[in-house]
């Protein structure tokens, strides 16, 4: 594996060829120019985005032909993507530990995502803002959260109902998380359309007079990621934002003129038309976020990260890959990725190296020149070499997930058996167990659909997964926290 630029030839018939063939296939690029971010005269930006549910699949610079995006093709024409990048789980609350951890959601032992009826929440720690905060960034969250502590209840008891302050961001908007308001937007598919009805800006509700009262919510978040890049250029002091978009994620509900008319398709259903306006809306509020950078003269100063949180739910794109959102198979686990920084990273090219969410926090960390200290015990690697051209490999070793059984795929056919819990991968070999018990094993490089079991033709290598899997399984937890 390594890194690839992508071809112009003609796709072949092959399922997995012909929808990667363009992106992965072609001569390998020679190292460009070794970046040692510490040393830099000036400490870029960071600006991290990650959507919700996006299949593999779904941004059309990775192979999608259902709906258009060009701005987070924009990106990977100007930077990289990784076709190999995994999300820690295949739920959302477990990777979003994940980023601002750095660290295995076994650690806390979060093996499903959290409920804000029962008011679960990351415990306090060192967290990737945490460190930027501390190495003179201002640090932002805007979007989804997911980890707790967004009920009005718990401002009153910030010591045992952390929110993102306490983990670490100096700004937020974020939407309530508390039932049953959040459920009625569910099934009312009101979530987007009336967004703005429910946000809390740094641990306050907005009233019927704040701007984005009336606003569609992927609206919200693009206008305020702007106002805040444009906020700390004005300050000369660099910026962490950490734009986490609802998108797609359920409910489908028809995005704002012109997308729901440019993604209609003869054939379609009401919800894949739905996804589709979503998309290319989230993608349009990337543009102007792009332009805004631009416009301000600081897009070469910053590093732009886009990211799914898992695999592709119901409507979403994940191609030749097996199961789906809820489930620990590629479809569950692999997402989209593409990294921009003008003149670190090299334009229109394609690494195949394994990534996971674990490593965005020692990555950014090291292009923000900001020290991890030993004791933040991360599990993940600095992707910056690879990404940057100072190696073409990544010194990565074998990577676990864990998950509770979800019994319902979220996709529109059953979930794939035998049922797994955990996966081990090293290399190329992928192990698949429920409850620590080997029930697949599967060459994922040759076989990226997973239809070949090789476990009873490779009974040494299972074992030794296995082996490397229960060590994993047992070692200590500092389990999340819950309040009601």
């Amino acid at each position: 594996m390594g890194m690839l630029k992508p071809s112009q030839s003609k796709s072949p018939q092959n399922d997995h060829k012909k929808i990667l063939l363009s992106l992965l296939l072609g001569s390998l690029v020679p190292s460009l120019h070794a970046v040692e971010a510490s040393g830099a005269a000036k400490r870029p930006n960071i600006l991290l985005m990650m959507c919700d549910d996006m299949g593999w699949l779904d941004p059309s610079c990775f192979g999608n032909d259902r709906v258009a995006t060009p701005n987070i093709d924009r990106l990977a024409k100007e930077g990289r993507m990784m076709s190999a990048f995994y999300a820690a789980s295949a739920v959302c609350t477990p990777t979003r530990a994940s980023v601002l951890t750095g660290k295995y959601p076994l650690r806390f032992d979060i093996r499903k995502h959290f409920s804000s009826a029962r008011g679960e929440h990351l415990p306090v720690g060192v967290t990737l803002p945490k460190l930027l905060l501390g190495g003179g960034y201002a640090t932002v969250h805007i979007g989804k959260w997911h980890l707790g502590g967004l009920r009005l209840k718990d401002f009153a008891m910030r010591d045992r109902s952390p929110g993102p302050h306490q983990h670490g961001f100096d700004h937020y908007l974020c939407q309530r998380e508390e039932q049953p308001m959040r459920g009625d937007h569910l099934k009312k598919r009101t979530l987007y359309r009336k967004g703005g009805t429910c946000l809390l800006r740094d641990d306050k509700e907005v009233g019927p007079d704040d701007p984005y009262y009336n606003m569609y919510l992927t609206d919200i978040l693009g206008e305020e990621a702007i106002a805040q890049i444009k906020k700390h250029h004005e300050k000369n002091q660099p910026f962490f934002i950490n734009l986490w978009w609802l998108t797609p994620h359920t409910p489908y509900e028809p995005a704002p003129e012109p997308h729901w008319s440019q993604t209609a398709a003869e054939g379609i259903s009401e919800d894949q038309h739905c996804f589709r306006s979503m998309v290319a809306r989230c993608d349009y509020q990337i543009g102007r976020i792009l332009d805004a950078l631009d416009q301000l003269g600081i897009a070469d100063d910053t590093l732009v990260i886009f990211l799914s949180d898992n695999g592709g739910a119901y409507e979403a794109n994940i191609g030749p890959l097996k199961g789906g959102k809820t489930d620990l198979h590629e479809g569950g686990i692999r997402v989209p990725f593409v990294a921009r920084w003008p003149g670190k990273i090299k334009a229109n090219t394609v690494t195949t190296e394994l990534g996971h969410s674990n490593d965005l926090l020692s990555t950014i960390c090291s292009a923000a020149g900001v020290p991890v200290p030993e004791s933040c015990h991360t599990d993940g690697i600095d992707l910056l070499p690879l990404l940057t051209d100072q190696d073409q490999t990544s010194a990565r070793g074998t990577v676990f997930w864990q998950l509770d059984l979800y019994h319902n795929l979220q996709r529109r056919y059953p979930k794939p058996k035998p049922y797994a819990t955990e996966v081990v991968r090293q290399g190329r070999w992928k192990l698949l167990a429920l409850n620590g018990k080997p029930v697949e094993l599967f060459d994922v490089e040759a076989d990226i659909s997973e239809q070949n079991n090789l476990i009873k033709q490779e009974p040494e290598r299972t074992k030794a997964l296995a082996q490397q899997l229960a060590a994993w399984l047992a070692e200590p937890r500092q389990g999340y926290g819950t309040i009601k």
